[in-house]
């Protein structure tokens, strides 16, 4: 039979993505199960008390973990049990099966609960989507994306309940588009990287197909549908007919990876396009969010190292970007 073995607080029990050839007992201390959540991202956690077991379902169904086990308190005992060791105390023991369908019980309970909350919520519509995105353009700035997202909404949805207010941020945007030009920076809000400038072009051009499909996976992160865009924008890039919409959408990828919580997987496609596009014109966004990453990861140095890069080439012109980055590099007291 297994032995009780002992775990400090912080010692790390197994990893998601384990294979899972054991099932545990807690005997004492604390246990924590630590998990994302499918729809937000968010690390979720369950504690594990004495006496409960944890670790069954991926062993006795024979797939990785689905979560990070790791102790919370001093000397933690567990016991390990191989599945045939956990089978044959199981049969001879009504209690432990008890105890397994009062966890599976709770477990559905809120697995239950979630998907009926998520049933709830309304879906964004489209025309409510395409107004938040011309909106967010307005309030950063970004005269001509607004212009031209507005002057779309009019034309898509003429009876909108916005239709009045695009119309006057569509004049608003028209006016500061004339008077302050297409190149102003956007601040960086909660983290997050604003989508790429579009020059200043001849009123109402005909879009093209790459303009229709980039704006309409700009309009998927409005609505926090964040897979279905980057996957929206891998065939912008996949396809690389217009150049500027390919390397717009390529920051756009990184971006999407950030909003999903992929830190590391968004530093490594980040370095890959600087090397492709060493004068990428989000040169300076793209390497906030690599500093934002490193902070999630808790790398504080390399994100204070990129932080500083970005002041290093600005202008000397206070922009919202360089505004984020100071208060990124005080929250850190660097």
């Amino acid at each position: 039979m297994p032995k009780p073995t002992q775990f400090h607080a912080g010692s790390l029990i197994y990893f998601q993505g384990d294979a899972a050839d054991k099932i545990y007992i807690l005997q004492n201390g604390k246990i924590s199960l630590g998990y994302q959540d499918i729809e937000t991202g968010e690390e979720v956690r369950d504690q594990v008390q004495p006496g409960e077991f944890f670790g069954v379902k991926s062993a006795l169904g024979r797939y990785p973990r689905e979560e990070n086990a790791m102790a919370l308190a001093e000397n933690t005992t567990i016991m390990a049990f191989t599945v045939p060791e956990f089978e044959a105390v199981a049969a001879a023991n009504t209690r432990i099966i008890m105890k397994m369908l009062k966890v599976f019980s709770n477990q559905l309970r809120r697995i239950h609960k979630h998907v009926s909350s998520l049933m709830e919520k309304a879906e964004m519509k489209p025309d409510e989507g395409l107004f938040s995105v011309g909106d967010y353009y307005l309030k950063n700035n970004r005269y001509s994306e607004a212009k031209y997202v507005f002057s779309r909404y009019l034309t898509y949805y003429p009876s909108g309940k916005n239709a009045l207010q695009a119309a006057k941020n569509l004049e608003l945007a028209e006016n500061s588009l004339a008077r302050y030009g297409a190149g102003k920076k956007p601040a960086i809000a909660g983290g997050e990287a604003a989508p790429a400038v579009v020059p200043a072009k001849d009123s109402n051009p005909e879009p093209s197909g790459a303009t229709e499909a980039y704006y309409a996976a700009v309009s998927l992160i409005s609505q926090e549908k964040y897979q279905e865009a980057y996957q929206a924008f891998k065939v912008i890039v996949d396809a690389n007919e217009e150049p500027e919409w390919t390397a717009r959408s390529s920051f756009e990828i990184g971006r999407c990876m950030f909003l999903l919580k992929k830190f590391d997987e968004c530093l490594r496609y980040y370095t890959t396009m600087l090397t492709q596009y060493p004068k990428h014109p989000e040169i300076r966004d793209t390497m906030f969010i690599m500093g934002q990453c490193n902070e999630r990861i808790d790398r504080k140095d390399q994100a204070a190292a990129f932080y500083k890069k970005i002041l290093s080439m600005g202008s000397g012109e206070e922009d919202g970007t360089t505004t984020k980055v100071k208060r990124a590099l005080a929250a850190l007291g660097a």
